[in-house]
């Protein structure tokens, strides 16, 4: 079962009105879509997307009681422009990005998870070419390590990568199981409550499916499809995710700036936001206890300002 993450922090963030325009860009499981769709009257309309055609199938069928209002379409969300325009939804009144991985998508067969042995294949959307399989065979030493350090924040990525290296030289590594045992053996065993493989897992799922490129672009997409006083809603689970919405909401809340000949003028990205959380809102400790999966969530919220500061 997947459990929407912040759900009641999410709807109050988003302020759902009756016959307002939301986009859910990550349905997943489709909890929060769900709960925007409760809200949205008979004049409402949600756009509710996700990249992998399984998750959109079960959307489809959860949200089915709304079909009036809501559309359920396959797109990444850094796309998320084009069908929000062709639908007559912009501008849209909230958007929310839930940038962790569905429960669904932890079933053995699709790879992500190293707590079972499957297919190393890790893709959300599963008409991609790119598999992990394919980078763990492709990228040589240094541009394995680099990728481990990168996107997972692996202190011995040297060290794995170097492994890696040496172990697919006698056979191909082609399931999780496989890819689990090299980094134990180069790193040693569990020490502590994480695993050993759980950064070098992370930076392949990051890079098999773009994630930090897609999220950059999403926000971008996102500001701008945004009406006077709506909100982007982001919730990451991952420090190198939370950096980017961090930075991306503070370059366009702006800054005024002192000029040499006096006066100042206010600098920051178009379209001027306002930052509405300071600090990222963070689970309670009762959903962390009945998700655990919640504990590394950061939630933060944007809001458009009507007209740029004077």
């Amino acid at each position: 079962m997947h459990l929407p993450v912040m759900l009641a922090e999410v709807v109050e963030a988003l302020r759902v009105q009756a016959g307002g325009r939301y986009l859910d860009g990550t349905a997943g499981g489709g909890g929060h879509a769900a709960a925007i769709a409760e809200r949205l009257g008979t004049s409402g309309r949600l756009l509710a997307l996700d990249r992998d055609a399984a998750a959109v199938q079960r959307v489809r069928e959860r949200l089915a009681k709304w079909e009036q209002q809501v559309y359920v379409e396959q797109s990444n969300y850094s796309d998320m422009a084009t069908p929000a325009q062709r639908l007559g939804l912009a501008p849209l009144n909230g958007i929310v990005l839930d940038l962790g991985i569905s429960s669904f998508q932890l079933a053995p067969e699709r790879g992500f998870s190293f707590m079972s042995d499957a297919a190393l294949d890790m893709r959300m959307d599963q008409t991609q070419a790119t598999t992990a399989a394919a980078l763990v065979q492709k990228l040589d030493e240094a541009e394995l390590a680099d990728l481990f350090w990168r996107y997972g924040e692996e202190p011995a990525a040297r060290r794995i990568a170097r492994a890696i290296v040496t172990e697919r030289a006698r056979a191909p590594l082609q399931t999780t199981g496989q890819l689990v045992a090299v980094v134990e053996r180069a790193v040693g065993g569990r020490h502590g409550k994480l695993h050993p493989a759980t950064r070098v897992f992370m930076a392949l799922r990051l890079a098999v499916n773009q994630e930090l490129e897609h999220l950059q672009a999403g926000l971008d997409a996102a500001l701008r499809l945004l009406a006077p006083e709506g909100r982007l809603v982001v919730i990451s689970f991952h420090s190198l995710e939370d950096r980017i919405v961090k930075h991306t909401f503070q370059a366009h809340a702006g800054r005024w700036e002192n000029l040499p000949a006096g006066g100042r003028r206010w600098v920051g990205e178009q379209p001027p936001m306002h930052v509405v959380t300071r600090r990222p809102q963070t689970p309670s400790t009762a959903e962390c206890e009945q998700n655990p999966r919640a504990r590394s969530a950061k939630l933060r919220v944007a809001e458009r300002k009507e007209t740029q500061p004077s």
